[in-house]
């Protein structure tokens, strides 16, 4: 007698959890009578035994639901339980705006630049951000903020060029550094490079960035150059030494003909600052500055051509705004150690800080002179201020650099 569809799915139901855990040798004898009394082609009966009683999850109707593969006993359809959202669309839009405003920082430094500062940024209406959001940004993850700004990530990588060229003087009196020699826990030693602002047209004059880095901390100062002249490179680190809010003990470059000249090392040598630079061609002697090159100055001004009067004081506009908002407000991370699990690289980090707070944390006990100015100093910025002036001064800088090709188009 042939089985009803309501049997035969019983009869599965009865033997599939048996003939999944069977042998080889039982599960052939198991088919043999399963397919004989089913009348089911064998193939199809091997899928069924296997399958019976699985599930997935799929969307329905705009809701996850578990599909269950023909079990009737469990029903064929059920609502997954899970955990409700716990960040709702409402502190999504609040994060997205705060990100884009904070300049796309990843999640370990947009999670406690949120916790030290959600006060101004709760404030900020453009923000939108209700008591309800203030509670879930206050306590929301690193790893949470990743996941949910993923979609929203869009990357862009451009390579610039190399406008290094030797100095070939006093190099012997200026002593190759490989290692640090000096001690890295105090602030005060810092490294130098020149960042060109050519458009990709290395020819005539244009501005450059001087990019002074603290190994240490990770402050960082910045500061125009109508071009490599070495007169421009020696007043900016003589205006840097005066306007530091702690001492200058040492400087650090490469190889180029606007730091080894003798204007640069009488200066150093006047005021007891120590001068060192890396071996040719190991751009990775002079690492602290290169990273801070393409994070800071690149991601900020871009790779346009400025050669102008007027773009020259736009840039320093921008760069008197950022200068405070990275060193002050913008926490980092700092390797600590690195170590070789096989054929990977594992790396270990500290807690985020911002330059200024590895500043004080690493002052003699004593110092409460500096510990007071930067004291001082931090807390005459404010947050929201300085950015919403940053992203003015970015703007003018382009308007400025846009004009300057209408006149240019105008004049062919």
């Amino acid at each position: 007698m042939e089985l009803t569809m309501s049997q035969k799915q019983a009869l599965t139901d009865k033997i599939a959890n048996r003939y999944r855990k069977s042998t080889k040798q039982e599960k052939q004898k198991i088919l043999d009578e399963f397919v004989e009394n089913t009348g089911y082609h064998r193939k199809y009966a091997i899928y069924l035994l296997t399958h019976w009683g699985t599930y997935t999850t799929v969307t329905l109707a705009g809701k996850r639901v578990r599909v269950v593969a023909g079990n009737a006993s469990h029903g064929c359809i059920k609502e997954t339980r899970g955990r409700a959202k716990r960040y709702s669309a409402r502190v999504l839009a609040s994060l997205i705006l705060i990100w884009k405003f904070f300049d796309y920082r990843c999640g370990k430094l947009l999670a406690p630049l949120l916790r030290k500062n959600m006060r101004a940024i709760a404030a900020y209406p453009k923000f939108q951000v209700t008591k309800e959001v203030q509670e879930k940004l206050m306590s929301i993850s690193p790893a949470t903020i990743d996941r949910l700004l993923k979609p929203e990530r869009k990357k862009l990588q451009i390579k610039g060029k190399s406008h290094t060229k030797a100095g070939l003087l006093l190099k012997h009196q200026i002593p190759i550094r490989v290692y640090f020699d000096w001690d890295e826990r105090v602030p005060g030693f810092f490294e130098l490079d020149t960042v060109a602002h050519d458009g990709g047209y290395a020819s005539g004059e244009y501005c450059f960035t001087l990019n002074a880095t603290d190994i240490s901390s990770g402050w960082i100062e910045l500061r125009p150059l109508r071009n490599k002249a070495q007169r421009w490179v020696k007043e900016s680190v003589e205006e840097i030494y005066l306007e530091l809010p702690y001492l200058l003990r040492g400087i650090d470059s490469d190889n180029g003909g606007e730091f080894i000249n003798k204007q640069l090392l009488s200066w150093c040598i006047d005021h007891s600052v120590t001068f060192t630079r890396g071996r040719p061609y190991k751009k990775n002697d002079n690492c602290f500055v290169e990273q801070k090159n393409g994070d800071i100055v690149r991601k900020y001004i871009g790779y346009y051509r400025f050669d102008t009067e007027e773009e020259y004081e736009a840039l320093k506009a921008v760069y008197a705004v950022l200068c405070p908002v990275i060193n002050y407000f913008y926490p980092s991370q700092k390797i600590i150690s690195k170590t070789r699990v096989g054929a990977k690289i594992v790396k270990t980090y500290d807690a985020p800080k911002t330059p200024c707070e590895r500043i004080v944390e690493a002052l003699p006990a004593d110092d409460n002179i500096t510990r007071e100015l930067l004291t001082q100093q931090a807390a005459q910025y404010d947050l929201i201020e300085l950015k919403i002036q940053l992203d003015a001064a970015c703007e003018t800088l382009m308007q400025r650099y846009y004009a300057k090709l209408d006149l240019q188009k105008a004049a062919l």
